[in-house]
């Protein structure tokens, strides 16, 4: 049997850093063949905060219950039978974002993002109706900007426990050896050049082999020159860009103005881009076979869902709105792209100067990107709201605020990945939703809000919480927003400014190692201000 190659100390007791729990997450890295998608893939597409127009992020997004709002399409459509004549609504916003990365006791900053983007904008129709109980219905179509993609992080440290390439020399080992005892006679060259010739080990193994990361010794050891040192200097810079823009369609129906009843039905486009690059260095200056490894990795996923919403709201007394909504999962067809390149330095192995080699996916590929379609169904949502509202009267011009608060449950573990073609996958999505129920939870978010009213001038406060979707409790995680805003509404035209402060807070695994050996990550924390204006007319 070939020795295996665990250079790392086992510093278990570093209980802060590691994540014991994702074994089945690792698993599905060493074994991933012709498909590349993982249980963060389904947090991306569910764990997000909705945009909308400026007076509902004012309160924080806290609009089940309130209603008269075109935001009600992607919150609760029972509000948008509040509508009794129509309007045009446009939302643009801005996104200043900055972020902090902490790892192995380091922290480390990531340069600024600016993006512009789009909140909830559209038309709203409402009529009324004399001589029916159903008052009053409305009809609305819209786009808003539901998850918002655009970010970066950056995070380094000295890691004494595990390598990057760890995983990588562990899948080769496994692939060797069955080769080897199938074949003694067989060169270590020519196993090598097998391996890197096959599809079925994962891409970043097959780099690894090409660029002498991985090797394999006189005595037939299976080993990582990375590993090799017993510490390493490790660093990883990220950079998101795109979202998901929803077209809502939603109806609305409103009795006797006392039971308002809406459904939705939500297309959303997926655009999503991210470049990483992770690098493995050598924290001294000695010439021992080992420099450092860079793989930088561009990927995009695109796509498109369908999703329904039903909602209701209620006044039992005229100052009270109760309200409720659920959400259906978004349906996704999706289609994901890597581009990936690995560079590695092996100091002077074959000569001063001649450490150098460089390999990319495409190469790896027969010339091309692998192209990975799939389907993915999201998270349910389930919503319950109250608004308090200060004399509340028919005519709005007489009303003097209100207070509003809403909590929604996400059953986050529900994601499902399915394979979109018939070409043998099933089994690998199938372990792909094991681990997402395994290592996601459902979650309450929190949403509060108010706004006083001074004739034709508005102010507003809100404060949001969404709670943290990990079944680890190691891994702290949360969104948070604090907003305040001003409104101006007269003879049918209104103008809203926002500013939104989001402080964040999330997790990060660099890579993840064979169990039961634990799981080293980077506490991720980033904040961002938002600014929204939203033009409105009554037509």
């Amino acid at each position: 049997m070939i020795p295996l190659f665990l250079y790392f100390p086992d510093h278990f007791e570093l209980s802060k850093h590691m994540n014991r729990k994702l074994y089945l997450i690792a698993a599905l890295f060493a074994t991933q063949q012709a498909v590349a998608q993982i249980p963060e893939d389904a947090l991306r597409m569910s764990w997000n905060v909705p945009s909308g127009s400026a007076r509902s992020q004012a309160i924080g997004g806290a609009m089940g219950s309130l209603g008269g709002e075109i935001t009600n399409l992607w919150v609760n459509p029972a509000g948008l039978g509040f509508y009794k004549t129509s309007e045009l609504v446009l939302s643009p916003g801005f996104t200043l974002a900055r972020s902090k990365g902490s790892f192995r006791e380091t922290d480390a900053s990531a340069d600024g993002l600016n993006r512009f983007n789009l909140g909830a904008s559209g038309l709203v129709f409402g009529f009324s109706d004399k001589y029916s109980k159903w008052t009053s219905k409305s009809f609305s179509i819209g786009v808003n900007r539901v998850a918002n993609f655009a970010g970066t992080f950056h995070y380094k440290g000295t890691n004494d426990y595990s390598s990057f390439s760890e995983p990588l020399a562990n899948e080769f080992f496994n692939y060797y050896s069955g080769v080897k005892d199938a074949n003694p006679s067989l060169t270590n060259k020519s196993i090598i050049d097998m391996a890197i010739n096959n599809q079925s080990l994962s891409l970043q193994t097959r780099m690894g082999l090409y660029t002498y990361l991985l090797d394999v010794d006189n005595n037939n050891t299976v080993f990582s020159r990375a590993e090799d040192l017993g510490v390493v200097n490790q660093e990883k810079t990220v950079i998101t860009k795109g979202g998901i823009t929803e077209l809502a369609l939603g109806f609305a129906s409103n009795m006797d103005d006392k039971l308002y009843l809406g459904l939705g039905i939500g297309i959303p486009i997926v655009n999503y881009e991210r470049t990483s690059t992770f690098t493995e260095s050598d924290p001294t200056a000695a010439v021992n076979d080992f420099n450092y490894a860079t793989y930088q990795e561009e990927f995009t996923s695109k796509g498109v869902g369908v999703n329904a919403k039903l909602g209701l709201i209620f006044k039992p007394v005229e100052r009270l709105r109760l309200g409720v909504a659920v959400h259906s999962p978004s349906l996704y067809a999706l289609k994901d792209q890597t581009t990936a390149k690995m560079v590695t330095d092996v100091d002077e192995l074959f000569g001063a100067g001649k450490g150098l080699d460089s390999v990319t996916s495409t190469y790896l590929n027969n010339g091309s990107d692998p192209v990975f379609k799939y389907d993915l169904v999201s998270p349910w949502k389930f919503l319950v709201s109250g608004s308090y509202v200060l004399n509340e009267v028919e005519d709005v011009s007489r009303q003097r605020g209100f207070i509003s608060a809403d909590i929604e449950y996400v059953t986050y573990g529900s994601s499902r990945f399915n394979e979109a073609e018939d070409n043998g996958e099933a089994e690998y999505f199938k372990q792909v939703t094991e681990a997402v129920k395994q290592t996601y939870k459902g979650a309450f978010n929190f949403r509060v809000g108010g706004e006083l009213k001074f004739n034709t001038i508005m102010t507003r406060l809100g404060f949001a919480y969404y709670g943290n979707p990990y079944e680890d409790k190691e891994l702290k995680a949360h969104r948070m927003n604090v907003s305040g805003g001003l409104g101006y509404r007269d003879k049918g035209i209104f103008i809203d400014l926002t500013y939104v402060h989001s402080l964040n807070k999330d997790v990060d695994f660099p890579y993840r190692v064979d169990a039961p050996r634990a799981n080293t990550y980077a506490t991720i924390k980033d904040n961002s201000g938002n600014i929204m204006l939203t033009f409105g007319i009554k037509l």
